[in-house]
């Protein structure tokens, strides 16, 4: 991106979140931090996504994408649920588990097992007030894509879900399509489990913060990717 396109987007997002953004409190984390969310678009439409910036707290460049699609004029006929941050205690403290050291990513139902360390799982299934939040809007929402952003592999990974979808998300913002490991009690697992037909994949970013140009880049991405399904 030249410098002017890059001074364009920098400046996007100083922008005020769209007037018809909905924020709603979903919940308290451990340490009572309200989970947010913000929905962008139409509430009518049944092209619905999400997008969850950050579920590890040392790994949350994807807030400044969630920022630059909150500033970003909506499609019509999408209605785009926001996470901001899952893990807001985690991301105060500079670690990946949330207060009670859980690694919510392992804290979701589909195939479930005890695991300690630093991917510690957790008591039980949605042992987390954070997990369930995620787990209950998603229940709610029924979303037909969601993106959930995490460091720092830098590729966009084959999830489980329809591999043409996390093909395009791949082609539109130039990282490789790779296999990852499929973890117990993972997000996305979960997702596309309990939904089938539906598309719930994660993004691995770069390492470290992401410059304002390449936070409005990953957006639009989403938002072509939303178009591009919806077709």
């Amino acid at each position: 991106m030249n410098a002017g396109a890059a001074a364009i987007a920098a400046l996007l997002l100083t922008l005020p979140a769209s007037a018809h953004a909905r924020r709603v409190v979903l919940g308290h984390s451990v340490e009572g931090r309200p989970v947010d969310a913000v929905e962008l678009g139409d509430p009518h439409s049944s092209n619905k996504l999400l997008v969850v910036g950050c579920i590890h707290g040392n790994e949350c460049a994807g807030l400044a994408i969630v920022g630059a699609l909150e500033r970003l004029p909506m499609p019509a006929g999408l209605d785009l649920w926001v996470i901001e941050n899952l893990n807001p205690d985690g991301h105060a403290a500079g670690t990946r588990q949330n207060a009670h050291g859980v690694d919510l990513n392992r804290n979701f139902p589909w195939v479930w097992r005890p695991l300690g360390g630093i991917y510690d799982s957790g008591p039980r299934p949605l042992s987390e007030p954070e997990s369930r939040i995620a787990y209950h809007l998603i229940l709610r929402v029924r979303p037909r894509i969601s993106i959930w952003f995490h460091q720092h592999e830098r590729l966009v990974d084959e999830s489980g879900g329809d591999i043409a979808v996390e093909r395009r998300f791949s082609a539109l913002v130039g990282l490789p399509l790779r296999r990852l490991l499929r973890e117990p009690g993972s997000a996305v697992g979960w997702e596309n489990h309990r939904f089938p037909g539906t598309t719930a994949f994660v993004v691995e970013l770069p390492a470290g913060s992401l410059p304002s140009a390449a936070a409005v880049r990953y957006a639009r991405a989403v938002l072509a990717l939303a178009r591009k399904s919806a077709g």
